[in-house]
């Protein structure tokens, strides 16, 4: 029987920390795939085909969609994102452990049609605290952070529809809770 590796889905508000948690992780195992999702939107400089994002233009987006080759998929600031079913499907026959980091809907997405995923909410400590990390970002006015918190508190009152949620205290110790459950050895 062929090994089957385990998919792992990372989600939470925007600030949290699933990137650094995520790299943390992926540092530690390097074995650990983080997959790589298609947008239509264009490069950024510096941003590799393949590497960063697999770039593709609208119409060909919504083939993949049509085809049933995008496990997730969801539109941003008017551009087009999702996760690629086959690089995830390969990797996952041959036993590898696969992470996507993806937003709620695309974690919901991926959870109804692949329910053995183990989906994991990545949540702040408070909403102070998760104030405090967007406005260290420097990256939003006050009506653009007015607005990730009101989102942010509609994640995270939607946590309870995940396996797992950690409390990002502190990177370390979050990046080893999602390393235990990457685990194949778990249940």
């Amino acid at each position: 029987m062929t090994p089957v590796g385990r998919l792992i889905v990372v989600s939470g508000p925007s600030g949290v920390g699933k990137g650094t948690v995520v790299a943390e992780a992926r540092r530690r195992r390097p074995d650990l795939l983080l997959s790589v999702s298609a947008t239509t939107r264009s490069p950024r400089p510096g941003e590799v085909d393949g590497v960063a994002y697999f770039f593709t233009d609208r119409a060909r987006f919504n083939e993949l969609v049509a085809e049933g080759q995008m496990l997730e998929h969801a539109e941003f600031a008017g551009n087009l994102y999702g996760t690629p079913r086959r690089p995830v499907m390969t990797a996952l026959a041959a036993g590898s452990t696969v992470i996507l980091e993806i937003d709620l809907a695309g974690a919901r997405q991926v959870k109804s049609a692949m329910p053995e995923s183990v989906t994991v909410f990545i949540a702040p400590p408070s909403m102070v605290e998760l104030a405090a990390r967007l406005r260290g970002r420097g990256t939003e006015d006050a009506a653009g952070m007015d607005r990730r918190l009101r989102v942010a508190e509609a994640e995270i009152a939607a946590s309870g529809e995940f396996d797992v949620v950690l409390i990002n205290t502190e990177v370390n110790e979050t990046a080893t809770a999602l390393l235990d459950l990457a685990d194949p050895s778990r249940g």
